[in-house]
């Protein structure tokens, strides 16, 4: 494998670049439109994000449930809160608007005021008839105020799942069909359907229609995703073309490599198709990502072509040394990189695990086009006039480079107390680190899709569903009175959780036939007693029309039953309380051997993922530390230089950590990402400032004073040019109005800053440090191949 590193191996494929560099270039066209033959592939997710893996307890459990009634999220709400609604003409419009709904294909039912059924007792069939509360048209205000007197007075059973009496609040249920729910004709529902009837509604009456719900949330939420590709992969051309062109002040360099990139962000469309990955919330990032570490390849190919040319003005032997004396370091730096990304592929979660395979395979794939184009694109132009060649001077950037220089010579101790007081800092800041797993937390806060999810919130005590399913173990078992005493002690439970809404369940509807039999007096809202139940259920039963609630709540045999209830965005602190508190009621209240009881759902399941993704991510880092560590001891072959090379990029790592906690940033899904991308790239720096301080021994005679110092003017500006490129290429990330994305973004652009500052002023010191260590034990040994052969690298 040393061969197949040596300067030898690499001379060959450079004349091999050069040689064919015709055929090399038809070879990418073909793989590019293969490639762009595959976007017809790529699809936007139309489910939320499932973090478990799909054999995990929690995931079973939900899928037992689905199984039995279906997915739970299919419930479009819209509600209305105003102070004029409450004339003729405005109710009897709002009744009008669901019918409207109800119309389409694909909404199955529609559950408002306009559509509340009374339970009226029929004595003489034995049974309950079925007799709408609310009248065709409501035409005088008499008749409106007399309606709300008794919807707020004498049917408890609708109190806070219609209306909340208390603010003047009314909602509408919309049940869209679970067949669509993952499909692309939900997305049409909503689009075409739904919001221009509810906009039409608005612009004629002056009203303001609210709308939740978890369909309507996805899809708004998805266009969202997709609306922000286009912008973060222009606003990374941008950035990064900008900071490139002031860096070399050539609109033919910064042209080369923004058509580079561009190819590279083509090839990642084209794996997404071809792997048909779904398009989520993580894959949306990865074209941007790819300009942003693209460029720094770039950046030194270009950087190293310019300075060959300077030097001897020969076209074919500077392109050659490009490759030769690039190579083995830009595919070092990029393997390290995409190492860091591949670790996802283990945390058995398939929303990371795409993510993980298409940016690696993208960073190998920006690499290798980075090392035939720019060569090859080069060798069909004239050389680089003089003045493209000005920046090579670097006079603007001496100052800063003998700041570091002087700082690593004369002020190792206060390098060393401040790395220190930061370091303590930090595991203070990370003992205050919260986690999260809130399925709206990082939505979009300034849209109104997320005020409406707030509304709700506050009117309906939450938006996010919960659900318990109760297997009684026998058919018809839930309709015993014993089974339903406890349901309802289990309703009485979640009554006094201010975090979880009114539940519903068989149970309520059980009452309120109580209620009916005596003739709608509310004070029997209540369940029967073993007397009464035989002869109330009896009418129930006989009753002409089939309720729709009834088949939602009860599966067709009887034996299983569910509660819904509604969660707040809470902490997962407290939902993790609440669950504990929840599941030892439900152990009290359900005998085992006569009852299955699980407590699932949407909400609860993303929780469930969140800590399983928190705790298999810092796996995943473990394990990218571990693989950069060989990739080192393959390089220096020593332990000392192993642990040497790893503090200057744990530091960054443990400081971002405290910074979360210090700002209130959680652990969540998006920023557990920031530790493995920020260590795969950091690590980049390490590799070139090692790589040439070894160098500079073999130069230098051991000498390590003399190596450090001649290192970090080498590689310092080069460092900063990659890292401030990365700085404000992963600063793009922060336009999004997602906040784990503008949260992933901030913190890695920081990370990298820091790592930086660590690998210029941290590292040196360290090894400055070792000095005595090292030349005594000899402990930085024959490398197995050398990144920077022969010549300098100059950046």
């Amino acid at each position: 494998m040393t061969k197949l590193f040596s300067v030898g191996f690499w001379a060959a494929i450079a004349r091999m670049i050069l040689k064919n560099r015709i055929l090399i270039l038809i070879l990418i066209t073909i793989i590019t439109i293969g490639l762009a033959s595959q976007f017809k592939n790529m699809r936007f997710t139309y489910t939320e994000a499932n973090l478990l893996p799909v054999d995990h307890a929690i995931n079973k459990e939900y899928y037992k449930f689905v199984d039995k009634f279906g997915d739970e999220g299919n419930l479009i709400i819209i509600g209305i809160q105003d102070d004029s609604f409450f004339t003729p003409e405005k109710f009897n419009a709002w009744n009008n608007l669901g019918q409207d709904l109800n119309t389409h294909e694909h909404i199955t039912n529609v559950i408002g005021v306009g559509e509340i059924q009374n339970l009226v007792r029929n004595d003489e069939k034995k049974k309950f008839d079925l007799k709408p509360l609310v009248p065709k048209e409501i035409k005088t205000q008499k008749e409106l105020d007399d309606l709300k007197k008794t919807l707020y007075h004498n049917l408890p059973f609708y109190k806070k799942m219609l209306y909340n009496s208390e603010t003047n609040t009314f909602r509408t249920l919309i049940y869209v069909n679970k067949e669509i729910i993952n499909k692309p004709a939900r997305k049409e529902l909503i689009e075409q359907f739904l919001v221009p009837k509810i906009e039409a509604f608005n612009k004629k009456y002056n009203l303001k229609v609210r709308v939740s719900g978890m369909p309507y949330i996805r899809t708004l939420n998805s266009n969202t995703i997709i609306s922000e590709i286009a912008y973060f992969i222009l606003a990374a051309l941008f950035v990064t073309g900008f900071i490139f062109y002031l860096f070399f002040k050539s609109f033919r360099a910064t042209f080369i490599s923004l058509f580079t990139v561009v190819v590279g962000v083509m090839w990642t469309f084209g794996l997404l198709g071809l792997l048909q990955y779904e398009i989520t919330v993580l894959t949306a990032i990865i074209p941007p990502l790819i300009i942003v570490i693209g460029i720094p390849n770039c950046v030194f190919l270009i950087n190293k072509y310019q300075s060959e040319v300077k030097k001897h003005g020969n076209q074919a032997k500077s392109l050659q040394r490009v490759i030769t004396k690039i190579g083995n370091a830009t595919l070092m730096t990029n393997a390290t990189t995409a190492a860091g990304f591949a670790t996802f592929i283990l945390t058995k979660s398939d929303l990371l695990s795409e993510f993980g395979t298409v940016a690696s395979l993208s960073i190998l794939s920006i690499f290798i086009l980075s090392l035939l184009l720019i060569p090859i694109i080069y060798s069909f132009m004239p050389l680089p006039k003089q003045k493209h060649l000005n920046h090579l001077n670097k006079k603007w950037i001496d100052g800063f480079v003998n700041w570091m220089v002087h700082m690593v010579k004369y002020k190792r101790i206060t390098i060393y107390t401040g790395s220190l007081i930061l370091l303590i800092a930090s595991m203070i800041g990370i003992f205050n680190i919260k986690v999260t797993g809130s399925l709206i937390e990082d939505m979009p806060q300034n849209t109104d899709f997320f005020r409406d999810i707030r509304f709700f919130e506050k009117e309906f005590d939450g938006i996010m569903p919960v659900e318990f399913m109760i297997d009684t173990k026998r058919k018809k078992g839930v309709m015993k009175l014993a089974t339903l005493k406890r349901m309802d002690e289990l309703e009485e439970a979640i009554n006094e959780i201010p975090e979880l809404s009114k539940p519903m369940s068989i149970v309520g509807l059980v009452k309120y036939t109580k209620q009916a039999y005596y003739n709608g007096n509310p004070k029997y809202y209540q369940l029967p007693t073993s007397q009464e139940k035989n002869f109330i259920l009896s009418y129930a039963k006989n009753a002409d029309t089939e309720n729709d609630l009834m088949k939602s709540f009860v599966d067709s045999t009887g034996q299983y039953a569910r509660i819904t209830t509604f969660m707040k965005d809470i902490s997962t602190d407290r939902m993790e309380a609440i669950e504990k508190q929840l599941k030892l009621k439900i152990t009290k209240i359900f005998p085992e051997d006569r009852y299955e009881v699980i407590m699932t759902g949407k909400a609860l399941v993303f929780q469930k993922g969140t800590k399983y993704l928190r705790d298999n991510l810092f796996l995943s880092l473990g394990l990218a530390i571990v693989i950069i560590s060989l990739f080192m001891a393959y390089m220096f072959r020593s332990l000392r230089m192993i642990v040497v090379s790893l503090i200057p990029n744990l530091l960054p790592l443990l400081i971002t950590a405290g910074l979360m906690g210090f700002l209130g940033v959680p652990i969540k899904p998006s920023t557990i990402l920031v530790f493995s991308i920020a260590f795969g790239i950091s690590v980049d720096d390490t590799i070139h400032f090692l790589a040439k301080y070894r160098q500079e021994l073999q130069v230098n005679n051991w000498k390590i004073r003399k190596s450090v110092y001649a290192a970090l003017r080498e590689t310092g500006v080069s460092m900063f040019y990659t890292s401030i490129v990365l700085f404000f290429g992963f600063s793009v990330f922060t336009i999004s109005s997602f906040g784990g994305t503008v949260a992933l973004g901030g913190l890695v652009s920081v990370t990298l800053l820091l790592a930086m500052l660590a690998n210029l002023l941290l590292l040196p010191s360290l090894l400055l440090s070792l000095e005595r260590s090292i030349a005594n034990k000899k402990t930085l040994k024959e490398p197995s191949f050398n990144p920077i052969p022969e010549e300098d690298l100059e950046a």
